[in-house]
């Protein structure tokens, strides 16, 4: 799927175009790609134009949602089917996206791209065969490409999360020529399509499942060991888990998730807020 090139709104940045509208203004300059880029949009009463492109003025828009256009009007950047699935802004500009209410990033201290960057470079990723598990928004994705790496397998389940992927500017696209063809997005499930791979076929490897609940067999031992399959030895895992409280759910997820990964055949330690691992 090609990528969106229109402009994105928020509440506040739809307001803020109204707002100079109303004052009488016949520009107004800031972001409308999530904070990618600062650019100029003219002022009309009936309309606005931006990059050759004439717009609707909006209505009032929803809060904590992102806004299209989608042709007729400014649409929210979300999907209903069996679950409710919407990209949500961030006071960094890059947003995270929820599944029925449930933020799957964090970004209550910096932004999501900056977290996974954090995460991304445990696993030493330049000159690197990168095998990345569930793709999400691209994140991890992203900061592989900056750090040099020179592949990127990257498999996302839910087309869904692959749609908003193509709404959001900060989200690498496979086809961009300046990434010289190095990630490649697939749309399969990894605990079916990870079979596929060859042994010792990645040199690093990033695994940020859904929660337990959702995904359990990413978690499972047959799983961890076909993980083991794919990376050579010596490459590195990381291991997103979170920190669930174990005072409410009873377990301690991410001690669980290093000991499994032990018996597959790594050498495992807590690190941030999940596990770096060591293929033996």
């Amino acid at each position: 799927m090609s990528h969106y090139t229109g402009p994105l709104l928020t509440r506040t940045t739809a307001e803020a175009l109204l707002a100079a509208r109303t004052a009488g203004a016949t520009e107004w300059s800031g972001s409308l790609d999530l904070g990618r880029s600062t650019d100029a949009a003219q002022l009309h009463l009936d309309a606005w134009r931006w990059r050759g492109e004439r717009y609707a003025y909006p209505p009032a828009l929803k809060d904590r949602s992102i806004h299209y256009w989608d042709g007729a009007e400014f649409a929210p950047a979300a999907r209903y089917s069996g679950a409710l699935i919407k990209l949500v802004p961030t006071e960094w500009g890059a947003p995270t996206f929820e599944i029925d209410g449930i933020k799957m990033l964090p970004t209550s201290k910096e932004s999501p791209l900056d977290d996974a960057r954090r995460k991304v470079a445990l696993v030493e990723p330049h000159g690197n065969v990168v095998l990345d598990t569930c793709g999400g928004l691209g994140y991890f994705a992203a900061c592989c490409l900056d750090a040099g790496a020179a592949r990127i397998h990257s498999f996302e389940k839910n087309p869904d999360v692959l749609w908003l992927r193509t709404l959001n500017p900060w989200s690498p696209d496979p086809e961009a020529a300046e990434h010289g063809g190095r990630l490649q997005l697939v749309h399969a499930d990894v605990a079916q399509a990870i079979a596929q791979l060859a042994d010792a076929s990645v040199d690093a490897l990033l695994h940020d499942p859904p929660r337990f609940g959702i995904a359990g067999e990413l978690y499972s031992l047959a799983f961890y060991r076909q993980l083991a399959r794919v990376l050579r030895r010596g490459g590195r895992l990381f291991h997103y888990t979170g920190s669930p409280n174990k005072l409410t759910s009873g377990r301690d997820v991410p001690r669980e998730v290093a000991k499994r990964l032990e018996l597959a055949g790594f050498k495992a330690q807590l690190a941030l807020d999940g596990v770096l691992a060591t293929r033996r």
